[in-house]
């Protein structure tokens, strides 16, 4: 019995909405089940996929929690097309 751990932060992909939908996570069950079939011929009855929502607080990049890494990524990228426009 395959078990497959899928992790997202929690902040959304839709304006207003600060978390993965019910219609996304029904998505991505079946998406997952989907390549384990594809992949390993495990029927998808025979799969169990977890999901688990990361508060943005609680990771980090580059050293940096992840706002503050995407902060600075935001400000070199503006720099950098400043200074080439």
């Amino acid at each position: 019995m395959p078990i497959i751990t899928v992790q997202v932060t929690k902040e959304g992909t839709e304006l207003g909405i600060d978390h993965v939908t019910a219609e996304q996570k029904a998505a991505i069950y079946e998406g997952m089940s989907k390549v384990l079939y594809d992949v390993l011929g495990k029927p998808p009855e025979w799969t169990w996929v977890i999901f688990q929502e990361v508060e943005m607080e609680d990771w980090g990049w580059g050293g940096l929690p992840v706002l503050e890494y995407r902060r600075r990524m935001a400000e070199s990228r503006n720099a950098q097309a400043n200074e080439e426009g």
